[in-house]
């Protein structure tokens, strides 16, 4: 296997996932077979319990591990799937190395940095490569910014693992920011020169370096680049700010042959260039579409714009699949329980409630799925999504008065979401809840059914603690709530929908972690069809 390690300098938040996830996407259009990995320096043992301001999103994979947002990035942009051993931490590395000293695995040594914590982080890309030996190339993301006291021992890491497995094997890109100082009207070389600098002073010399900028990248300051920071030239790389999806980086970042220059380093030169034909037509129909559709995300973390990132994502995927431009405007869920929905949503062609915890803006979101409900919007509900469509349809519908989720009001007359059996008793937050990929069967007839196929039974990623109450199913049912699938093994309700309206549909899975560009979930796909039919019929 051959390996790539992308680090960062000068600042954080410059796009190394996406620089990382597009090397990862040409190199699979070359016809190699890649996997991604992140080393997050935190000490948290995972994000699963830091809040989405802190952090963004919480991706969740199949088999259930809580991981950084940019293994999303992986996934939408390659065909790699991810597990527990692509995402790393710190908090991870620290907890192995103290279990085995308590179990007594160092055989009374005195327990250090170097080699006890570098060797456990290198025995995570050994496992990674040991578990994929038909993969051709392993990329992994150094989280942080190169001089960050959290970040040496992997760095350190790195360099140890290059020399054991061999320097032709290994291709080291640092990705830097070449700030534009306006008032000077200049690009400024400095930052990435000393960046770069720190870097070797810790051991490694990149092999390519990657220049965010606004504008393009001259020649005079790709040779200064190259002249202070020891590398050639053309190793120099531009990451243009992209102009309309970042879907345009794979593109982008081609424009440099920065795919050849990986491939010479690391002895892969003998594969064909890349065929970009399809995430080109996927780009053209993002940046080019014939249609238009609004749509509404009420939720409480709107003012971030990473915390629904892959929802996002995947509105973006099934709109080029209808050869649409999803439009989409984010309502804070306070506002619309001190405003009203009509005022503070307004006309659009679709609404979206994704997931949360906790009780703030709860009525709100209550209040925008009555909205899509009375007014036949299209309404799409992920996980506590959907537990707000039936909480609402079972206040207002069956008049269950009171009727809420003992999340939010343990009290509650009328319990229709309730905690999950195998969740009382449970103390800690940390990777406690209902978790990865579970089998789900659906019902033939349904509007879920049609939408995947006919397909009987279904894969789909989990994370909530909270399940529709089977008490009620039966008076749910009886007032016209519709149950299109429930877990194969306990029978839990996983999707609900209404038949009498455009679009209706709550699913208390995450469908937006198996949306890919070129193949959109079939959710987001059946919801943009219906908004943008919605927006026609206007």
């Amino acid at each position: 296997m051959k390996y790539i390690f992308v680090t960062g300098g000068v600042v954080s938040s410059l796009g190394k996932g996406l620089a990382a996830a597009s090397i990862g996407a040409l190199l699979e259009h070359r016809g190699l077979k890649t996997l991604m990995q992140k080393f997050d320096p935190y000490l948290n043992v995972d994000p699963g319990t830091m809040s989405p301001f802190q952090h963004g999103e919480v991706y969740v994979l199949d088999d259930g591990a809580e991981t950084d947002l940019d293994l999303g990035h992986y996934e939408r942009f390659t065909s790699g799937v991810m597990s527990r051993l692509n995402n790393l931490t710190s908090g991870q590395v620290f907890d192995a190395v103290i279990k085995k000293e308590r179990r007594g695995d160092y055989l009374g040594k005195t327990v250090q940095f170097i080699p006890h914590v570098t060797d456990e982080i290198k025995a995570r890309i050994h496992m990674v490569t040991d578990t994929n030996p038909d993969v051709d190339v392993l990329i992994t993301e150094i989280g942080g910014t190169v001089g960050d006291m959290e970040g040496l021992l992997f760095i350190e890491a790195l360099r140890q693992f290059a020399l054991e497995v061999g320097k032709d094997n290994v291709c080291f890109i640092h990705v830097t920011l070449l700030p534009y100082i306006k008032a000077a009207g200049e690009v400024k070389t400095k930052p990435t020169q000393q960046s770069v600098a720190k870097l070797r002073e810790l051991g490694i010399q990149p092999d390519i370096i990657i220049c965010r900028t606004e504008a393009d990248l001259d020649e005079d300051n790709r040779k200064k680049i190259a002249m202070f920071c020891n590398v050639e030239k053309k190793n120099v790389v531009a990451f243009r700010d992209v102009a309309h999806t970042i879907y345009e980086c794979p593109l982008d970042l081609r424009r440099d042959k920065i795919d050849r220059l990986v491939v010479d380093k690391i002895g892969l030169g003998h594969t064909p260039s890349p065929a970009l034909d399809d995430w080109e037509h996927f780009v053209r129909r993002v940046i080019h579409p014939k249609h238009k559709v609004t749509i509404a995300v009420a939720g409480k973390y709107v003012e971030l714009q990473d915390a629904y990132k892959s929802i996002y994502e995947s509105l973006i995927h099934a709109g080029a699949h209808h050869d649409t431009k999803v439009n989409i405007i984010r309502v804070e869920a306070e506002a619309v329980e001190d405003h009203g929905a009509k005022a503070v949503i307004g006309d659009v062609d679709g609404i979206l409630v994704p997931g949360g915890f906790g009780d703030r803006g709860i009525e709100g979101k209550i209040l925008a799925a009555q909205y899509a409900r009375e007014n036949k919007i299209p309404y799409f509900g992920i996980c506590l999504g959907m537990q707000i469509a039936t909480i609402e349809f079972a206040r207002n519908v069956c008049k269950l008065r009171g009727a809420n989720s003992t999340e939010f009001d343990k009290n509650s007359p009328f319990p229709v979401i309730c905690l999950q059996e195998e969740q009382k008793g449970v103390e800690d937050m940390g990777a406690t809840m209902r978790l990865g990929s579970c089998v789900s069967v659906l019902f033939a007839g349904t509007r879920a059914s049609d939408l995947y196929g006919g397909a009987d039974r279904i894969h789909e990623r989990h994370r909530h603690r909270y399940e529709f109450n089977s008490d009620f199913q039966d008076k749910l049912q009886e007032c016209g709530l519709v149950i299109s699938s429930v877990s194969e093994k306990e029978g839990l309700v996983e999707i609900v929908e209404l038949p009498d309206h455009p679009f209706y549909l709550g699913a208390q899975f995450h469908p937006e972690f198996q949306s890919k560009p070129n193949h959109p979930h079939p959710l987001f796909a059946g919801f943009v069809k219906a908004a943008l039919e919605s927006a026609q019929a206007k």
